[in-house]
């Protein structure tokens, strides 16, 4: 691993709610490897969230973006910061990595923006991507609202996997490999009408770290239930019960990615 291969949270709000009254953070996901800098899921705010940071993330320095799924907590900046990547659109830069049903149904990527850009990538379910020196690739298409995939990125001595927004489904564990596993967890507990929501609960968590044992599990995503819980106990409460190391994303927080 290159020195300084981190992951920059830049929001940990998850659903509409949280984002709507900003209780945490949206601002997505700045992804560094081996000096290739990668922005995953620029939600409201991923902009000034970038300039605010400390120290302050540069996004012309910014090699691609990557979108999971085209929901507005995941992609409601991403047009600003293809503009700040190619500096206004005067420097021709980076690739867009982003599902179909996010630039041609309803997209939500502005056709001028698209111009700016070296490259588009639609992404496919399980396909590998190459950017400068990060490599990639995406799972299987997710169970959602929208067309939507989760990703593991490979290091030279493991895996770092991140599990988005998704109905749980068998084979979902499977999917996601990582000794470093960033999952979204909206929910704390199911609807209690037992209404399946196409986002992971608590529960869903435990069943994928207990069948995958990643050796760190980050939590992050979280929508009003699992603030009023408190991220933090629920990750500890999650490592005393599975015997495996949890802990909850803050804004902010850098990861050190080491194994």
């Amino acid at each position: 691993m290159s020195e300084g291969d981190f992951v920059k949270f830049l929001g940990t709000a998850g659903a509409r709610f949280v984002v709507m009254k900003q209780l945490r953070s949206s601002g997505g996901l700045w992804i560094s490897l081996g000096g290739t800098n990668v922005y995953m899921d620029p939600g409201p705010g991923a902009l000034v969230r970038c300039l605010s940071s400390r120290p302050k993330l540069n996004p012309s320095s910014l090699d691609g973006i990557l979108l999971s799924h085209r929901h507005l907590d995941h992609s409601g900046d991403i047009n600003v910061m293809i503009e700040a990547m190619t500096d206004g659109g005067f420097r021709k830069r980076g690739v867009l990595f982003a599902p179909r049903d996010a630039l041609e149904d309803d997209p939500v990527v502005l056709r001028y923006v698209r111009t700016y850009l070296e490259g588009i990538e639609v992404l496919r379910e399980h396909t590998e991507y190459r950017l400068g020196n990060i490599r990639f690739s995406t799972t299987e298409r997710h169970i959602h609202s929208v067309e939507t995939y989760g990703f593991n990125f490979s290091l030279a001595i493991g895996e770092v996997s991140f599990l988005t927004d998704t109905k749980f489904f068998s084979e979902l564990p499977d999917l996601y490999p990582g000794e470093i596993l960033i999952v979204s967890v909206v929910r704390h507990k199911p609807m209690e009408d037992g209404q399946r929501i196409e986002h992971l609960t608590v529960e869903d968590v435990k069943r994928v770290i207990g069948k995958t044992q990643p050796k760190l599990t980050v939590l992050t995503h979280f929508g009003m239930t699992m603030i009023r819980a408190k991220p933090w106990d629920v990750a500890k409460s999650l490592e005393e019960e599975m015997g495996l190391r949890v802990i909850a994303a803050r804004d902010g927080m850098t990861l050190e990615l080491a194994f």
